[in-house]
């Protein structure tokens, strides 16, 4: 370090300043947020809980908690860390819990404690309670537990459903008692607190290129100036090369005086030596001296200016904009990340989910089957889409049930009021309305009555399938543990009501890998039956042999629900002998006792007597189009986005919804994989899983390769003709080995839309992967619900929908929206501005930074490459801190080349920036010509007329007048430059551009007058007392930028951009007041105001989990201080994980 500032030729001081300014703003920031985390840490490991000591509950922190320790939580409470749960107030050991902290569900969640362990509710009771607990090791699986509690020499297996997770809620009970198994950061919340995968923007990933490229520049100007500086230094010590005067006669060989000659000779030769060490010593020295001098090539403060303008960019307009806020469920955009806000404007693949993304998730029963027989007469918007195509104008029917049930849109007089009694079979009828109320794990809330009970459901078509059996007369109402309760009208005669209770012996739920649920159930009679409902894939395979008409019948049903776009579910029964369910019944036992691989042994023992069953019908749910998709979804394939739809729906409903949102149509070209065809299922059918897996193969390699083959001969044709792939999960399966993959994605990327259904989780990130890596195309990635989390995380930008699936994939997103059609504002405006606003940012740092630099360069060929400084040491310091720092972040703040309304008027503006036209290495190369042109300028014009220049003295101009003057000139310029780059010219641009010329001038005159030992001083008095600094100051930018001005010229009259077109036809069209910045309009409702003012509030941000909730009780403080009633909503309660419980107050009193 000693030698580099005794290298340098400016001061360490003004080399420093600048440096640790960008390191302190960072630091700062980053100990903002340190501290924040720290406050909520505290506030959190300080709450306090009930933990037993000496048979009475004593209050103590969090902290202070150990494994073993027996605690007792209150309603509303939030458990302290992984409970056992030991005994509950409510019968039955039941408690209530709200995971909306875990996976943001609101849903609630029904756990059970141990039978064993019900009493212990008092103190008293509870210090009796000695056992071990024997159970897995920590891990982040939340839905997952596997243990045994050995209570009185008995071993009783322990699973989820006895499990509480810190950071859940107790609700519906008054108090709760459990003994503590995980603590800190071995409970599963902290053990998911892991981070998202990093995500660099594309940009980025060239700006480093870029500033290895300044490096690799700045390393040769420095050798150029190193080994200028090494010849002429040898050249000025001549005279020690004394074997160079041949001609001399001293040296003349044939002199006699040889033995002087040798010795002269040899000394010739020490002293070269000693002039080549000198030389390499300059050598070394001037490479330390020029790095010192040259550094500002290397735009420091850029990530620093660049960080500050994606921040604002995301918190102030994006998370403000209006057009994007949905007041219906009170939720506005939400950027959860500002790194990657241009990636939003250069986005080629959408992979998106079809159910809650691009529908509404609001699950209405529809039509159901049974018994082969179709009931409900509705139309689905699908099937009008469909009618439409063919030429066809069908009106939606009205049901005749005008105040129907949300989640009941069935119109059939058959099966309603009881009607079902007088069927051709009733019996299936019974059996099919007692599956629905008895096969599901929904929780009812509120009064026992049809009218005021809600039902708390996983998902919206349990909560359909239930609320159906309601309105057909199997009104549940009443669970517990091992009960479920049924209301059953009009069953034996018209008009009779009875209530009949259900016993629940086992419950198999459902999961992505079985894709079924099943109960069985124990009548009061003593009959045993299993109900069963899935898929039809799953269900099929179980059916018992025989009533092969009815499972055609059937199955030709499904389809036609499926081409009407509803989601289907098969239901199934199998009446259980005492015998063959206690035979089973141990098995399962011993399965769920099993401390490993309990899931998989489950699973398997499910297999057992999930078989034989005999199938009852099927129902089809109806789940409608999000407002605008279609017109969303064309607007996005005209900006030369291909979207691509992955969905566990069947082919047919998956077709028919990519027709209703116009994602493909009758004039595209479509290659349809499928495994539903008659030669797959022959060979599936004899059973052998071997040679079914190798002619699955087979047939996907050969249909790839045929559908490759016929779209390349489409694609370099003249037809134009557009292409679509329709590919089922099964045959994606075998698309994804790596001998196919390459030809899949060589088809993929030919088509402009791309259809996968009956897809995992795990095929949907695998596909999204495969685009993004094998393409090397910007992927974006949206979804609502867990299963599209590995999506999500695994394209270049996810996007989460704050719908009804819980928030998971918000939390696993970088950005967030409330409905789909918001992709057209957050892409083309957002995305697009925010691309064209940083691409300027980056090239106008790699401008000034050049050109200022390169006048130095310029000087040190007239300085013998000594290094010699041109500029005093603070200019160089500020240049960058001061005189060109306001208006760039101005421009990547307000800068726009069309309005909104333009950017999706003309979507194809988008294209631009999927072709990278804004930032690339022709751009750079332009500019880089531009700043050594005007850098010549700038230097050249300066020094030659300062030979005539004189003072008010008569005296001629010094080193730091000119030096002074020539950076007046460069400061004017490149400032002026950027004006001549924007597209909006603001009173903003105008302010920092006058602004920061304005401030080089306050700080020369100060900075002339205070250092009175340095040679500025009173330099800009004495040029400001001449007319060669005014001359200079206009004339030298005007020839500066007049290359620039021809050029832009040229480029826009010849060679015009896309924008530039459109700014030319709207050129006589007002400008919409805010200068880019989207403002709240004054057009709402009163209700949509206070809406949209809570949607506004400040929120706390905390790390604490990995993720970011809002505080219970902060956004209610600010709204009070703001004057906002705010009311509660799903969205709303995903708060901080485990944050400490207020005290419940009334509204009212909080004023």
């Amino acid at each position: 370090m000693k030698v580099l500032f005794l290298c340098s030729p400016v001061s360490p001081i003004t080399n420093v300043i600048p440096l640790s300014l960008v390191l302190f703003v960072s630091l700062v920031k980053e100990a903002f947020e340190d501290w924040k985390r720290l406050q909520n840490d505290m506030t959190i490991n300080n709450s306090s809980v009930d933990v037993l000591q000496d048979q009475r509950w004593e209050s103590i922190p969090w902290k202070k908690l150990q494994v073993g320790d027996i605690v007792r939580v209150k309603q509303d409470g939030f458990f302290p860390a992984d409970l056992l749960l030991l005994a509950s107030t409510n019968p039955d050991g039941v408690c209530y819990t709200e995971t909306a902290n875990l996976d943001g569900e609101t849903n609630l969640k029904i756990r059970k404690a141990l039978e064993k362990t019900w009493d212990y509710v008092t103190p008293e009771k509870a210090s009796e309670f000695k056992g071990e607990i024997q159970c897995e090791q920590p891990n982040n699986s939340l839905y997952t537990f596997t243990g045994n509690l050995i209570l009185q020499k008995q071993t009783i297996p322990i699973g989820p459903n006895q499990i509480l997770l810190r950071g859940c809620s107790l609700r519906n009970t008054e108090h709760i008692v459990g003994t503590v198994i995980f603590t800190g950061h071995e409970t599963k919340v902290m053990m998911n607190a892991m981070n998202v995968p990093s995500k660099r923007s594309t940009l980025e990933r060239k700006l480093d290129k870029v500033i290895a490229t300044l490096f690799g520049v700045l390393l040769c100007m420095c050798l150029i100036g190193a080994i200028g500086s090494a010849v002429f230094v040898d050249r000025k010590y001549h005279y020690l090369e004394l074997w160079i005067n041949g001609d001399s006669q001293q040296f003349n060989p044939s002199n006699r005086f040889v033995v002087l000659y040798l010795a002269l000779l040899l000394l010739v030769f020490s002293l070269q030596l000693l002039i080549l060490v000198f030389c390499f010593q300059v050598f070394v020295l001037s490479i330390f001296t020029l790095i010192t001098l040259y550094s500002p090539i290397i735009p420091i403060s850029l990530y620093v200016s660049i960080e500050m303008i994606k921040f604002i960019q995301s918190t102030k307009f994006i998370n403000n904009d209006l057009r994007m806020y949905h007041s219906e469920t009170n939720t506005p955009a939400l950027a959860r990340t500002s790194n990657l806000n241009e990636e939003l404007g250069q986005v080629e693949y959408i992979f998106s989910d079809k159910t809650g993304t691009l529908t509404r998730n609001l699950m209405e029963f529809f039509k159901c089957s049974i018994g082969g027989e179709t009931y409900g007469t509705g139309v689905t918007e699908i099937e009008m889409g469909a009618a439409r195509r063919n030429g066809l104008n069908i009106k939606e029917k009205t049901p005749s049930n005008a105040a129907r049930e949300k989640g009941f849109n069935f119109d059939d007089a058959r099966l309603m009021h009881g009607a079902w009694r007088n069927e051709p079979n009733p019996d299936m009828c019974k059996e099919f309305f007692r599956c629905l109320a008895i096969c599901h794990t929904v929780l009812p809330e509120g009064e026992e009555s049809p009218e005021k009970l809600r039902y708390q459901a996983a998902s919206p078509d349990e909560a359909a399938l239930v609320t159906a059996a309601k309105n057909f007369g199997f009104f549940f109402y009443r669970r517990t543990p091992t009960m479920i309760y049924v209301r059953e009208s009009h069953v034996e005669k018209m008009g009779k009501v009875q209530d009949v209770t259900y016993e629940i012996l086992n419950v198999l739920e459902f999961n992505s890998t079985r894709k079924r649920q099943s109960v069985v159930c124990r009548y009061g009679d003593g009959r045993l039956v299993l109900y069963c409902k899935g898929a039809d894939t799953v269900i099929y395979e179980r059916l018992a042999s025989g009533n092969d008409e009815l499972k055609k019948v059937s199955r030709e049903q499904l389809e036609q629900y499926g081409e009407a776009g509803l989601r289907t579910l098969c239901l199934a029964y199998r009446n259980l002998s005492p015998e063959i369910y206690e035979s089973w019944n141990e098995k399962y036992i011993q399965a769920k006792s099993s401390l490993r691989d309990r899931e998989r042994k489950l699973d398997e023992v499910a297999e057992l007597i999930e078989k034989d069953l005999t199938l009852i019908g099927c129902t089809a749910i109806e789940d409608k189009l999000q407002e605008g998709v279609p017109s969303c979804i064309e607007t996005l394939s005209k900006a030369g986005i291909k979207i691509w739809v992955l969905t566990g729906d069947k082919l047919e409903t998956a077709i028919n919804i990519a027709y209703a949102c116009k994602l493909i149509n009758n004039d595209m070209k479509q290659f349809v994989i499928s495994s539903e065809t008659d030669a797959i299922r022959e060979v599936e059918s004899r059973g052998d899983q071997v040679e079914i897996a190798q002619f699955i193969r087979e047939t996907v390699k050969n249909q790839l390769r045929k559908c490759h083959e016929e779209a390349q001969s489409i694609v370099h044709g003249s037809t134009g003709q557009k292409l679509s792939l329709l590919i089922d999960g099964k045959c994606l399966m075998y698309a994804l080995d790596p001998n196919l993959r390459s030809t899949l994605l060589s088809l993929s990327l030919s088509c402009s839309s791309v259809v996968c259904c009956r897809v995992s989780p795990l095929q949907k990130a695998q596909v999204t992967r495969l685009v993004r890596k094998g393409a090397n195309k910007i992927t974006l990635s949206i979804g609502d619900g867990a299963n599209d989390v590995g999506m999500i995380q695994a394209a270049h930008v996810g996007v989460g929908i704050s719908g009804l699936e819980g928030m998971q994939a918000v939390m696993a997103s970088d950005f967030a929206i409330a409905q789909f059609r918001f992709l057209t504002d957050l892409l083309l405006v957002h995305g697009r501005w925010s691309y064209l606003r940083l691409c300027k940012v980056v090239s106008y740092f790699f401008y000034k930074n050049l050109t200022f630099t390169l006048t130095q360069f310029w000087y040190n060929f007239q300085t013998g490459y000594s290094g010699q400084r041109f500029y005093d040491d603070w200019f160089q310091s500020l240049y960058n801190v001061i005189f060109t720092a306001l208006p760039v972040i101005i421009v990547g703040l307000l800068d726009k080349d069309v309005s909104a309304a333009l950017s999706k008027k003309y979507p194809q503006l988008y294209k631009q920036g999927i072709n990278d036209a804004f930032f690339n290495w022709k751009v750079v190369g332009t500019l880089a010509c531009f700043s050594v042109y005007q850098s010549v300028v700038v230097y050249n014009f300066v020094m030659s007329s300062s030979t005539t220049g004189l003072t008010s003295a008569g005296k001629i101009l010094g080193l730091w007048d000119i030096s002074t003057a020539a950076f007046t000139c460069l400061v004017i310029t490149v400032n002026l430059r950027l004006l001549m780059m924007c597209n909006t010219i603001t009173r903003w641009h105008s302010i920092s551009v006058g602004g920061s010329i304005l401030a080089w001038f306050i700080f020369i005159c100060i900075y002339s007058i205070v250092f009175v030992n340095k040679g500025t001083y009173f330099t800009i008095y004495v040029l400001m007392s001449t007319a060669y600094l005014y001359l200079i100051a206009i004339l030298v930018p005007i020839v500066a930028l007049l290359g620039d001005f021809l050029y832009q010229g040229a480029q826009r009259w010849f060679y015009p951009y896309d924008y530039q077109i459109v700014q030319e036809i709207h050129r006589h069209e007002p400008e919409p007041i805010g200068a880019g910045l989207l403002e709240v309009a004054n057009q709402l409702t009163p209700e949509e105001e206070r809406r949209y003012a809570f949607a506004l509030l400040p929120r706390e941000k905390s790390k604490h989990t990995g993720f970011a909730f809002d505080s219970p009780g902060y956004e209610s403080f600010f709204a009070t201080q703001q004057g906002v009633t705010a009311p509660q909503k799903p969205w709303d309660v995903i708060r901080r994980a485990t944050m400490k419980p207020k005290s419940k107050s009334p509204r009212s009193s909080q004023h």
